[in-house]
Order: C-alpha cells, then sequence, then structure tokens
C-alpha cells in the first residue's frame, strides 16, 4: 500500500514538473521574442507596423497586414479543405473499414506525419503549382500553398481524430443501434458528438500546424508582399517573412521581424481560445437541449 502511494506521489510530482518546464520555456521563448520586438513596434508604431500595407525595409516601411492577411487565408483554406477530409478518413478507420483496410492505410497516415515540410514543398512545386498555372495566374498563389498545407495538416486530424473515435464506449454506438438507428446514423448522432473533444484537439493542433509551417510556404505562395485578392494570388506568410529576411536584417527591420513573431504567439492563442470557446458552447448546448 505504500508502495502504491510512493509511486502514485512520485508519478504526479514528475508530471507537475514537467509541466512547469514547459510552462517556462513558452513563457521565456515569449519573453525574448517580445523584447526584441518592442523596441521596432515603438519605432514604427504599433498601428503602423499592425496595419500597414506596405513592408520595404530599405524605405523603413514595416506594414504586416499583407503577411496577416495572407497566413489567416492559407491557414483557413487548408483547414477547411483538411478537417471534412480528415474526419472522412477518421471514421473510415475507425468504423468503416475492415482490419486489412485499416493496417494499410494507417501507417501510411503515420508515415506523413514524419515527412520533412521541404519534401511537401517539392511536390507541391513540381506538381500543385504547375496545375494551379493552368487555372490562372502564375501557379504560386493561396490555392497552391492551402493544397500543400492540407496535406501537411491530414495526419494530425486523421490520427487524433480516429484516436478519439476509438476512445468512445462501445456501448454508446450499440445502445444506438438497438435503438433502430443505421450504422450511419449510430456514427453521426452518437460517435462523433461524444468525441467531440478530441475532434477539437485535432482542429486546434492543426492550425497551429498551419499557422506555422515556413519552408513549404515559401516554396510555393509566390512570397509577394501583397493583400492576396483572389485565391490564385501571390502571397507571403508571417513565418515566411521571417525566414526569407532575418539573416540579412539589422536594426528596426530585426526588432519589426521578432514584432512579428509576437504577432504569431497571438494568432495562435486567439485561434485556440475561439475553438476552445465553441468547444465549451457545444458542450453547454448539447447539456441544455
Amino acid at each position: 500500500m505504500i508502495r502504491h502511494v510512493v509511486i502514485d506521489r512520485t508519478a504526479k510530482t514528475v508530471v507537475i514538473i514537467c509541466a512547469s518546464v514547459s510552462f517556462v520555456v513558452l513563457g521565456a521563448i515569449f519573453f525574448f521574442t517580445f523584447r526584441e520586438g518592442l523596441p521596432g513596434v515603438q519605432e514604427i508604431g504599433l498601428a503602423n507596423f499592425l496595419f500597414g500595407t506596405q513592408w520595404r525595409p530599405g524605405q523603413e516601411l514595416f506594414g504586416i497586414l499583407p503577411m496577416t492577411v495572407g497566413s489567416l487565408l492559407v491557414t483557413f483554406g487548408s483547414m477547411a479543405l483538411a478537417i471534412p477530409i480528415g474526419i472522412a478518413c477518421a471514421i473510415l478507420l475507425a468504423e468503416v473499414a475492415p482490419y486489412r483496410v485499416t493496417r494499410m492505410i494507417r501507417p501510411a497516415v503515420e508515415v506523413l506525419v514524419g515527412i520533412p515540410s521541404v519534401v511537401y514543398g517539392l511536390v507541391g512545386l513540381l506538381v500543385i503549382v504547375p496545375r494551379v498555372r493552368e487555372i490562372g495566374g502564375s501557379g504560386f498563389s493561396i490555392l497552391a500553398a492551402s493544397l500543400v498545407l492540407m496535406a501537411m495538416v491530414l495526419p494530425t486530424v486523421i490520427s487524433i481524430t480516429e484516436d478519439s473515435l476509438r476512445a468512445v464506449p462501445k456501448g454508446y454506438k450499440e445502445a444506438a443501434l438497438a435503438l433502430g438507428s443505421t450504422h450511419w446514423q449510430a456514427i453521426w448522432k452518437v460517435m462523433i458528438p461524444a468525441a467531440r473533444n478530441g475532434i477539437v484537439a485535432a482542429i486546434i493542433l492543426g492550425m497551429g500546424r498551419a499557422v506555422g509551417e515556413t519552408m513549404a510556404m515559401i516554396m510555393v505562395i509566390g512570397n509577394s508582399v501583397i493583400i492576396p485578392t483572389s485565391p490564385l494570388s501571390q502571397a507571403r506568410t508571417l513565418t515566411g517573412n521571417i525566414a526569407v529576411e532575418i539573416m540579412y536584417a539589422a536594426g528596426t527591420h530585426r526588432s519589426a521581424l521578432f514584432a512579428t513573431g509576437v504577432v504569431l504567439f497571438l494568432i495562435i492563442l486567439v485561434l485556440n481560445s475561439v475553438a476552445v470557446y465553441a468547444l465549451r458552447k457545444g458542450v453547454k448546448t448539447s447539456g441544455v437541449s
């Protein structure tokens, strides 16, 4: 009995220490980025920095609105494609496909997670960009970036959603079938709502991956500092702007790039907060009904 108590307390202590370390590291990164970016924002002006449409370091113009719009459009575009496809694939693996098919597909999904982003960028550059060019424009566009990013986000959405569906007690589905539901009705009306928390977690992690992706975006989006007007327009993302210019930046230019990193932190925080709020509101609504 004493041994179990010691093991339990030790495990709890280790978990608390690890969680605390992660928060400290995150706080240190944010503090360093904020400290380096603050002088530039003070010199440029917060409104000019956030809502300026010109990014020309040689002329001391540092407006990140075009990159912010580009990042958001690519993120939402990729997630709009990845969410339905990812959930459908997860349902296939967890509830529909026979074991032999699942045994072949699941390892393929897991392999996709480990592929370097530059490989996705190369495939997008050689395959997707020419196909988009046939539709219109140069091919380097929001659409091409969204398609590449969708492929990168899909493994995360599929894996976590599948695990969430498998974690739902079998009694839920059996009860629905016993009440006369079809197989699809049991999945749609019972399994998916029961796995809502895990599905939202998959979407949040997918959005985090989408917002933070750099190399593949640099290769297929065109890197033009303009506000995109259509899916075929070129653009530049916040992460791509940092990666392209940080090596030669100095002074206010360098500080503005660090401030861009702070904006990325805040965007991810807002997206996560909105997703968590929507989840809690959905849970309350279903509980009332």
